[in-house]
């Protein structure tokens, strides 16, 4: 396939599993890291340089980029999907349709959301009911922010789309520069160090939004200069005119996805509900384990995306073969990763919790309890994620999306509900494990019976791919789909 051997492109369909899925894991998984990080860094830059209410303006003005993120997410990882199993059947124009598809519709969404944000950010900041004191700095955070979302959208849409076409470390190289440019702004424009005036809480936002531009600047870049595989050129660029059988596969996989993403947010915003019932310290307490956990999701999304788009390049292939083992495989990573990640968060308890809550003995000891109920079952999460992984690579979203709504509302709450009375506070902790488990059963019991096997993530074929079909069979390029 052109494009097989370039710089930082992998063809997922041959060679060892193991490494090769490890190797393609890891970038992702720095770039979940850096971002959080960078998150958790821009934070502590408002919160001790502008104050409590500047910190909350952030704060209620991220709750409305999440919901953005998520719709994104969800067009991006059916890309992600398209693109790979085009690439596994080793049609690269395909791919590039895919890829020039996604890239052209997340302009105009942007482009859409950034007008439709600055004109309407009064009215949805009083919608997240943003405190009075907080609202001027809210509206002007927020207001910049929608500036920076075409460019912002459009770079994660391209990064998942050249990791669906196996290549994770590109967007890892430009996620390094847009954190390290965020990083470095963010401190120079809100105060105003050097001939550089002071911005406040619009240089925090101005420095996201440069970071965003120059990193997506350089990535497109990047992508012409080493003619990455998915570059489009000449009568190629038409492909940014999103297709209807394109747009059709996009929407119909992508939206499922992202309410994956808005389900998860929601529930959490209930746990916090019910969190705030048991008082300040207990609300204290959470915050810091919440900022801990944070971190032990990361391997099941990471690890999730990177068995996703594996498995897709080897349904495309008809290497159904190797589903089994690349499944397998990830589980193990998983397992490993988050185990290793759970046993230094218990050992290292006090230290970390100290970072948070400073020397309020009472909120670590009631920290440390929630940890030892519910951190474990961040393993039994991570397992369901790489089975959705595997069955999203086949454009099997609705099931995955159901489980999660059932599971994070029904079981969950349903627990808490019951379990009250005779436990109290440690039914919310031990909430976690009872909604993973059943999450995993039934994630397991839809993958065991095996018929996402048979769905068909397929974008109606050209006439000119039918004539090919037609009179070659056994044609290399190889663009019959497997029967399952």
């Amino acid at each position: 396939m052109a494009g097989t051997g370039r710089p930082g492109t992998k063809d997922l369909t041959q060679g060892p599993i193991a490494s090769t899925l490890l190797l393609f894991a890891i970038p992702t998984l720095a770039s979940n890291i850096l971002q959080s990080l960078n998150g958790s860094i821009n934070a502590i830059w408002v919160g001790r340089f502008l104050g409590a209410q500047a910190l909350a303006a952030t704060a209620n003005a991220n709750i409305i980029m999440f919901l953005m993120f998520s719709v994104v997410f969800g067009f991006g990882m059916a890309s992600t999907v398209m693109i790979a199993q085009a690439v596994g059947r080793r049609d690269l124009d395909a791919a590039r349709r895919a890829f020039g598809s996604a890239v052209g519709f997340c302009s105009m969404l942007g482009l859409g959301v950034a007008i439709a944000g600055w004109i309407g950010a009064p009215a949805l900041l009083r919608l997240l009911a943003t405190p009075a004191e907080a609202f001027p700095l809210a509206l002007v955070y927020l207001r910049v922010i929608f500036i920076a979302m075409p460019a912002t959208l459009l770079s994660v849409m391209m990064m998942m789309g050249l990791r669906g076409a196996g290549d994770a470390r590109t967007p890892l190289i430009f996620m390094i520069v847009s954190v390290a440019i965020d990083l470095i702004l963010n401190p120079v424009l809100i105060l105003g160090l050097g001939p550089v005036p002071a911005f406040g809480i619009a240089g925090s936002a101005a420095a996201t939004a440069a970071a965003g531009f120059v990193s997506l600047i350089g990535l497109v870049s990047f992508t012409y200069a080493k003619d990455l595989p998915l570059r489009l050129r000449g009568a190629e660029l038409r492909y940014l005119w999103p297709a209807a059988d394109e747009m059709r596969v996009l929407v119909g996989k992508g939206l499922p996805m992202g309410l994956q993403m808005i389900v998860m947010s929601a529930s959490g915003l209930v746990m916090i509900g019910l969190v705030n019932r048991e008082g300040l310290l207990v609300t204290a307490a959470y915050g810091a384990a919440q900022q801990i956990w944070t971190y032990l999701q990361m391997p099941a999304m990471a690890m999730g995306a990177a068995v996703s788009a594996m498995a897709a390049q080897n349904v495309g292939a008809g290497r159904w073969d190797r589903i089994s083992r690349i499944t397998g495989y990830g589980i193990g990573y998983l397992l490993a990763i988050t185990s290793a990640m759970i046993a230094i968060i218990l050992l290292f308890h006090a230290p970390l919790l100290s970072l948070f809550l400073g020397s309020n003995q009472a909120a670590i000891d009631a920290a440390w309890n929630m940890q030892l109920l519910a951190s474990w079952s961040f393993l039994i999460f991570g397992i369901t994620m790489i089975l959705f992984g595997v069955m999203r690579a086949n454009g099997v979203v609705v099931a995955p999306l159901l489980i999660l709504t059932f599971t994070l509302f029904g079981v969950r709450l349903g627990f808490y509900e019951l379990g009250y009375p005779a436990l109290g506070a440690n039914a919310l902790w031990l909430s976690f494990p009872v909604g993973s488990g059943v999450a995993l059963l039934l994630a397991w019991a839809v993958y065991a019976q095996g018929g996402w096997r048979k769905a068909k993530l397929m974008v109606p074929v050209h006439e000119e791919e039918c004539r090919e079909a037609v009179h070659s069979e056994s044609e290399p390029a190889g663009r019959i789909a497997p029967a399952g």
